[in-house]
This record gives structure tokens, C-alpha cells and sequence, in this order.
């Protein structure tokens, strides 16, 4: 059985979450607050966690940095009733494998531990190759932007050469994708692909990740272990969050650069290494150089050639291709028949403002699809959440005004409007392009009772 912590302060909630994923086959330990989830890693192994937010004495990103610190990979699942994918971003940065948002869907639940024990039983090889073993692959989506035509022409002609590159783009955007693209199309695109989140390493595990170490250099080194340059020789690194690695382990980095050498941590033996960087950030690095939080030799360094993956805002033409892929993908990989999407929604997808990019994108297909019954996407099966958020930001002139409704009812739309507000009368006006007055008043002639 696999053993899960559940962090939660709403007893009665966790109680059936509880309940349902022992029945599952997880062996659940609940903590009710962060002191006694953390008492409880002291002493007990972990497998997963799944953690809330917010919490009486602090919150779940606590609990999931002491988990990096002291637990290394287990998988860690952030809940969060906010409607803030900004949460969501700060949780994924902190380390965390996904979030899932209040209410539970338990179907999505199930998918969300599944992919995260699946990801957590791949070496370091589960970065390696674009799709985990076993499952279909798909192509890149090049796109048809203008800006994303010019990011895969600049990627084109960096990849066949042996340059080091730096990928800057947002959150969620697809830096990974971006540097999977340049070692397929590189002359060691037949040799090991190696990805590392530099946001989640501290500095104690960071030297272990990237240089290895030899049994007994430090409690708990029980064996050997081969570091990321080591087991990807001759072939392509790539450095998420290159920005975060402590000023002492970037000495070390740009000495291996350099000197095309690893010394693992206890051990006096050199190791001669072959690898082709690649590094991303979602800020600017040269900023960290000005304030002495970056080496400046170690930029130069790994900036031989820089590329810029745009934010999804910005590459609107690219939507109907990039929600078409991950619908294929999503088929393919929880084994559905999902093939259409309403109007409607994509007319809402496109409204968005997508603050988590691509990466939001893909979860918000991927949920779709599990939830959707028949062959077709339908609006309800989006998270409220982000229809809500989508409404609030409407303008009073939007298609959703009374006077602009067509063939929709007053009645049907009044109605549809309060599910979206979660019936805050207000906004429902606001939305409507009415006043709270003429609202109630129609909401009397057509019998609309809350």
C-alpha cells in the first residue's frame, strides 16, 4: 500500500477523503495542522502527500519545503479552495508535482496520485524522453504566431550546434518543451535528455542532483549515486529555474563547465563528462548578476544563446492548435473518446486570460476530458473557478449584456449569469448590463428563486 499524508484542517472534509482513498488502496495518515504533519515526517516515511493550503498554523508550502529538505522526490499535491492560479504557480515553484482545486473531484484526485507515483518511480530517465515510457508520442506544436514562428526558427538553428542556451519565457509556458525540441534536433538527440528543477533543490541536495556522491559521504548516502551530468553524459542537461542554485554550487557548476569534470561529494575520483546545457528562467538573470546573486562569469557562460518562449496571451492564433493537441494527448492518455468541443467553450478558452500559460491550458483539457461522459466537451465540465474569474473580468458591452442576447432567453441567460456570479446579485447585474433593481424585477417575472 502506498503511504499518503493528508494535511487538512476541515475534519469532516478530510474524514471522507480519508475514507475514500484507503478504499482506494492508499494507506492515509491524517494531520489536522502543520505541526503535526511535520512531527509526523521526523519520525515516518512518506510515499505522497497531499496537502492543503491554508492551514491554523501556516500552510501547505511549508510542509512541502520540509518534505524537499528531508524526503528528497516524494510527490507533493497542493489543495486550495482560492480561486488563484497564481497560488497554483507559487505552489509548483515551491516543488510541489500539482494542485487540485476545492471542491474534490475524486475521479481527478485519483488521476492526480496516479500520474504523481508514476512520475516518482522514473529516474532521473523520466526527464529524459518527451512522453513517459509506454505511452504514445506526439510532435511538438510548432504553432503559426508570428512570435511563435520566430522562437522555433531561433530554436532550429541553435540545436544542431553544440552552443549552450538559455530559455526565458513565464511560468507554464513550455521552456522543457522548448529545450526537449533542441536535443531532438541536436547530434545527441540519440543520447540521454536529463531535466532538473533547480527550484526545488536546497543546498544540500543540489550537489548530490547534479555531481553525485559516493556511499556513506553523508547520513542517509546508504549507495552510490550517479549525479545528472554523470548519467546524461553525452548528451543534453537542462536546468529549470537555473537562477535558484546557490552562489557555492554555481562555483562548482561553472568549474564542471569548464574542466568537463564531476568530483561526486566524497569522493576524490574526477569524472570525465560530455553534456550539452540547456537552462531556463522566468526572470531575468542578468538582474540576479547586478545584484551579486549571480555569477557573472557563469552567465556568460550559459548564455552563448538565448531564446524567448512567449506567454500564451500573446499567441492567440496558436489556440485552436495547441487545445486540438492536448485534447489527442489527453485521449491517449487516460484512454478516452473525447473528439469535440462545444463553441461555447472554446469561445470561453479564448476569453481567458491563461496567468499559468500553457502548463494551464493542458490541466484545464486534461480535466475536461475526464469528466466529459460522451464525445463532447461541454462548459460545464470547466472549473468554476475559472469561468468565474473569466465573468468578473467581462466588460459591461460583452456578449453576455441582455441587449445583445439573440436567441437565448432572458430567463435562460439571467439564470446561466447567477451560476457564474455563484449568485452574487451584484456582479449578476453588473455582467447583465442592468441595474440591481431591474434584475430583481425580472427575476420576479420569471420566477427565478435562490
Amino acid at each position: 500500500m502506498i503511504k499518503l499524508l493528508l494535511v487538512e484542517d476541515d475534519v469532516p472534509f478530510a474524514q471522507i477523503i480519508g475514507q475514500f482513498l484507503t478504499k482506494m488502496g492508499y494507506e492515509v495518515t491524517t494531520c489536522y495542522n502543520k505541526s503535526a504533519a511535520l512531527k509526523h515526517l521526523v519520525v515516518h516515511e512518506i510515499e505522497l502527500a497531499l496537502l492543503d493550503y491554508r492551514l491554523p498554523d501556516g500552510d501547505g508550502i511549508e510542509i512541502l519545503q520540509f518534505i524537499r529538505i528531508h524526503k528528497g522526490r516524494v510527490p507533493v499535491i497542493i489543495m486550495t479552495s482560492l480561486n488563484d492560479v497564481r497560488l497554483a504557480i507559487k505552489a509548483m515553484k515551491s516543488g510541489a508535482f500539482d494542485y487540485i482545486s476545492k471542491p474534490i473531484n475524486k475521479e481527478e484526485l485519483l488521476m492526480v496520485l496516479k500520474d504523481a507515483m508514476k512520475k516518482k518511480s522514473q529516474p532521473f530517465s523520466s526527464s529524459m524522453i518527451g512522453v513517459p515510457k509506454g505511452e504514445p508520442k506526439l510532435e511538438f506544436v510548432k504553432g503559426i504566431s508570428p512570435l511563435s514562428r520566430q522562437m522555433f526558427e531561433h530554436l532550429e538553428l541553435v540545436a544542431p550546434t553544440d552552443m549552450t542556451v538559455m530559455i526565458e519565457g513565464e511560468s507554464g509556458t513550455g521552456k522543457e518543451v522548448a529545450a526537449k525540441y533542441i536535443h531532438k534536433h541536436s547530434t545527441r538527440h540519440d543520447k540521454p535528455f536529463a531535466a532538473l528543477d533547480c527550484g526545488t533543490l536546497t543546498n544540500e541536495l543540489a550537489g548530490s542532483e547534479l555531481f553525485g556522491h559516493v556511499k556513506g559521504a553523508f547520513t542517509g548516502a546508504t549507495s552510490d549515486k550517479k549525479g545528472i551530468f554523470e548519467y546524461a553524459n553525452e548528451g543534453t542537461v537542462f536546468f529549470d529555474e537555473v537562477g535558484n542554485l546557490s552562489y557555492e554550487v554555481q562555483i562548482k557548476l561553472l568549474r564542471t563547465l569548464q574542466e568537463k569534470k564531476v568530483q561526486p561529494i566524497g569522493s576524490t575520483k574526477l569524472i570525465s563528462t560530455d553534456v550539452r546545457l540547456v537552462t531556463a528562467t522566468n526572470h531575468s538573470l542578468f538582474d540576479q548578476v547586478n545584484n551579486g546573486e549571480f555569477r557573472k562569469d557563469l552567465y556568460f557562460r550559459l548564455n552563448e544563446f538565448s531564446v524567448q518562449v512567449p506567454p500564451l496571451r500573446e499567441r492567440k492564433e496558436d489556440f485552436e492548435l495547441l487545445i486540438d493537441f492536448f485534447l489527442k494527448s489527453s485521449n491517449l492518455e487516460l484512454n478516452r473518446e473525447v473528439h469535440f468541443i462545444d463553441s461555447e467553450v472554446v469561445d470561453i478558452l479564448k476569453q481567458y486570460d491563461w496567468p499559468g500559460n500553457i502548463r494551464e491550458l493542458k490541466n484545464v483539457i486534461k480535466r475536461a476530458v475526464l469528466l466529459t461522459k460522451g464525445d463532447t466537451i461541454v462548459k460545464t465540465v470547466l472549473p468554476s473557478d475559472l469561468v468565474h474569474r473569466l465573468y468578473q473580468k467581462l466588460p459591461l458591452d460583452s456578449s453576455s449584456s441582455l441587449k445583445a442576447a439573440q436567441t437565448t432567453s432572458e430567463r435562460e441567460l439571467i439564470i446561466e449569469t447567477l451560476h457564474k456570479t455563484r449568485y452574487n446579485k451584484s456582479a449578476t447585474a453588473k455582467l447583465l448590463g442592468i441595474d440591481r433593481k431591474t434584475l430583481y424585477n425580472k427575476m420576479e417575472k420569471y420566477k427565478i428563486k435562490l
